[in-house]
């Protein structure tokens, strides 16, 4: 028989966008959302989750050089991201019920980017954003604590192909079963 829970979950990003127009430096935000856990046999569970994730990101002095004519006269150095993030995480059991590996994959949909860094109300990042997960997690009765490191795999830049613009980042949270 299959065990199901349902839960809600909150927590910090630390993430950065990684191509040469961005400081390499990362920077925080923040998740909430729900989550479903379905046992598959005494090792396994599937863990689907439903997030609202905000990247945020700085870019370098050299962006607008390399972008003129992109950026109107509010040209900022902060950019926020907000996602609405579908991962799919599959949990291996290592000590009993306690302590368990994350693997899987997450599929981010932008939301709303900064348009205010754009003129003309145009897109800087492509509408979805492709991820692989890794990490850990505790769980403690109904209490879960997680922690995961994301890779982005696709490039997110919709303005041109000079350079190429990936997410990446750790995720830390705390959720409650319900």
């Amino acid at each position: 028989m299959a065990q199901f829970h349902l839960g809600v979950k909150a927590g910090t990003n630390i993430t950065k966008v990684s191509g040469t127009s961005f400081k390499d430096k990362f920077e925080y935000g923040y998740h909430l959302g729900g989550f479903a856990e379905v046992r598959l046999g005494n090792k396994f569970v599937l863990q689907p989750e439903v997030l609202f994730n905000q990247y945020s990101t700085s870019v370098d002095s050299n962006f607008k050089n390399v972008y003129q004519g992109v950026f109107n006269s509010s040209y900022q150095s902060k950019v926020k991201l907000n996602y609405l993030s579908i991962p799919i995480v599959l949990n291996y059991k290592l000590i009993g019920s306690f302590l368990s590996l994350q693997g899987g994959a997450q599929v981010g949909l932008l939301m709303n980017n900064n348009r205010t860094l754009l003129q003309n109300g145009g897109d800087a990042f492509k509408s979805g954003d492709f991820s692989l997960l890794g990490g850990l997690l505790v769980k403690a009765g109904p209490i879960r604590v997680n922690g995961r490191y994301a890779i982005g795999l696709n490039n997110i830049n919709d303005i041109d192909n000079q350079d190429k613009w990936k997410n990446q980042g750790f995720q830390l949270s705390v959720g409650f079963a319900l």
